[in-house]
């Protein structure tokens, strides 16, 4: 039997887990008529901007879709691609879907206790964990059928499918997210003094709905396209080794599917004990670490191959439980990063803000020394093979990060329906712990996602290099210097246009806060409803208009390097932007998520606690963070693949007409 018949069982077994943990979710109670009404209006927004962000990449991908169709193999290209990209967007809607439900039912849950809210959310968030990891699967498994291993170059439609979805989803619900979270809170915290996700706030639900389309939906889409991008440049690595095996071709594969039995022990046999959410969250993934790291020992002797292989999977499997740790001692509430921006807030907002960059600045030499030691590790085990083995390794554990990632906006919603409606203090107490860990849950994720990008993109750059026949950089050559000023630029222009679109769009959340309250009598009385409709969809219109470009840029530059300057300049480009957009990425997502946990620290009671002069600086300090560490910083992952695999995808093209040898 070829070895794909395996992974698409072993893709099937994944979404029937996800199955399985939505079936658990929703036989869970709603709760009141009230807690019914704010998840439907959340539901509502979530399902709105979803839906109308999917017009919007129907035009992007019929334009592609046509070009691609004037290649050699355009046909097969163009199925490849749609199913990339159809197998991302249906993940992504499906584990956002969950989560909306799941929120209202982990509130309930509260009613019952930690343990029982605990285990609703994680299982609500393993939906999308899981079904990330089936979908890609089969996907793969189902192309691989109809291509034969004869055309593994193919694939890479696959990829840039799922690189195409990523940048949308991580772009535009990025925007949407920080628009709404920046809106609400600049007026609802700072001008009218009003709690978090209190019903008289317009924006309120908005910002709910931010969390699901940016933090689960987006996420989501990110590491389904890293996961996906990472396998299909482990095959073309494999494709370019002479007279290769077909256990090359299936170790990544089987790693990867073996990652869904350590996921799923991981997710489904972890309690939490003496009210430590976190630790339970550590042993989690350190379980699915361990198991996954015996079960690829075996196949590794079942295969025959060198054990050397093994130490690639040891590295990639280290690099993401050391990337989750790193990132939780710079952005973990409590932590002494965190505690120090906080004591910065008593200085005021500047000193707030200024602290907050230093950590995200220090926060990328630690992550960068890991990554370059799983390189270098993976390398020496099995060459430049190695370096896509390790990355297969690390992102086997997809199902696990995916779960605790969507953990968070899930108990961030329950805490906000609870709060909405009017739930108990003992109920309210249970939702904002779990709202503070799912706080951390998604900057460490973001870590590993940022950390993982960076890894799968060299393997990718490997798969470029062959792709177009260059055995060697050489940065004496003005071409090459020139593609890598042009590749270090990238980000930062990328990162600008997100950055620019988050504050017009949230200036024009504050005017509608501001104008509803001015307007709407007895709203601050809380003797009328405020629209929260209107709000939504400032958010969902001002996300989607601003998408244009930032994609634009993204598909567009790696093109006219390619035809211009030729190979050897779009080497260069990616040589540039893999580190610069890693190191980028990482301090715009520490230092953000450190500001939010210092004003969560400073609201627990320290430095006078919430109202205070120094929490009031902090909020400035999480709001400057909020587009950092939730829009810019994580939609660098997506640029990074999108321009990878666009660069693979259309290496022919450039070898045959670019203007420049």
């Amino acid at each position: 039997m070829q070895f794909y018949y395996y992974t698409l069982v072993a893709g099937v077994a994944a979404l029937v887990i996800a199955l399985f943990a939505a079936f658990y979710v929703l036989k869970e109670s709603e709760g009141s008529e009230k807690m019914k009404e704010i998840a439907k209006a959340i539901k509502e927004g979530a399902n709105a901007y979803l839906k109308r962000q999917l017009y919007t990449i129907l035009a992007f991908a019929v334009i592609l879709s046509i070009l691609f169709l004037f290649m050699d193999n355009g046909l097969s290209i163009v199925i490849a691609f749609i199913v990339g990209a159809a197998a991302s967007y249906i993940t992504a809607y499906l584990g956002m879907s969950i989560a909306v439900k799941a929120n209202v039912r982990t509130a309930k849950s509260a009613e019952k206790g930690l343990n029982e809210a605990f285990r609703t959310a994680l299982l609500g968030g393993s939906v999308t964990g899981f079904a990330a990891v089936g979908f890609s699967l089969i996907g793969l498994s189902l192309l691989l059928m109809y291509f034969t291993t004869l055309n593994i170059p193919l694939l890479i439609g696959y990829g840039f499918g799922a690189s195409l979805i990523s940048l949308f989803a991580r772009v535009g619900g990025g925007i949407y997210t920080k628009a709404a979270d920046v809106g609400a809170d600049l007026v609802g915290k700072t001008e009218l003094g009003l709690p978090e996700d209190d019903v008289r706030n317009p924006a309120t639900i908005a910002d709910n709905v931010g969390d699901n389309v940016g933090d689960c939906a987006g996420m989501a889409a990110d590491v389904f396209e890293s996961y996906s991008v990472t396998l299909v440049a482990a095959l073309l690595i494999a494709n370019s080794i002479p007279n290769a095996p077909t256990s090359l071709f299936a170790y990544p594969l089987y790693i990867a599917a073996l990652g869904i039995i350590g996921s799923f022990i991981g997710v489904f046999f972890i309690h939490v004990k003496k009210g430590n959410v976190t630790r339970a969250l550590y042993k989690n993934i350190l379980l699915a670490v361990i198991i996954s790291a015996i079960l690829d020992l075996v196949l590794t002797s079942a295969l025959a191959l060198p054990m050397s292989y093994f130490i690639a999977i040891v590295s990639g499997l280290l690099l993401a439980f050391l990337l989750f740790w790193v990132s939780d001692y710079y952005t973990g509430g409590g932590s002494k990063p965190v505690i120090k921006i906080a004591t910065a807030a008593r200085g005021g907002a500047g000193t707030n803000v200024i602290m907050g960059l230093a950590v995200g600045l220090r926060s990328t030499w630690l992550p960068a020394v890991f990554v370059v030691a799983a390189i270098i590790a993976s390398y020496a085990a099995a060459g430049v093979y190695g370096i896509a083995i390790a990355s297969a390794a690390m992102f086997s554990l997809t199902a696990t990060i995916l779960t605790i990632d969507s953990f968070g906006p899930i108990t961030d919603n329950a805490g906000g329906i609870a709060e909405m409606s009017h739930l108990p203090a003992r109920v309210r107490k249970v939702t904002d712990h779990l709202d503070a860990v799912g706080n951390t849950t998604k900057a460490t994720t973001k870590g590993f996602a940022i950390g993982g990008a960076a890894l799968s993109a060299t393997a990718l750059f490997v798969a470029f290099a062959n792709a177009v026949h260059i055995n060697v950089i050489d940065a004496l050559n003005p071409l090459v210097t020139v593609g890598i000023f042009i590749g270090v630029l990238l980000p930062f222009i990328f990162s600008s246009f997100l950055m620019e679109a988050v504050g017009h769009a949230a200036n024009l959340m504050v005017e509608e806060v501001r104008r509803q309250v001015r307007t709407i009598k007895g709203l601050m009385q809380g003797k009328a409803k405020p629209d929260y409709a209107k709000a939504v969809d400032i958010a969902t219109v001002n996300a989607l208009k601003s998408l244009a470009l930032p994609e634009i840029v993204a598909i567009l530059t790696p093109i006219i390097v390619g035809l211009l300057l030729g190979k050897a300049a779009l080497g260069g480009l990616l040589v540039g932007m893999i580190p610069a957009s890693f190191m980028l990425a990482l301090t715009m997502a520490n230092a953000g998520g450190a500001m939010d946990n210092a004003k969560k620290y400073i609201e627990t009671g320290h430095f006078g606690g919430k109202g205070s002069d120094a929490h009031k600086a902090a909020i400035v300090g999480d709001t400057v963070g909020d587009p950092l560490k939730d829009t810019a910083g994580p939609a660098l992952n997506s640029m990074i693949k999108v321009v990878s695999t666009i660069s693979i995808l259309l290496a022919p093209v450039f070898l045959t007409y670019a203007l420049m040898p």
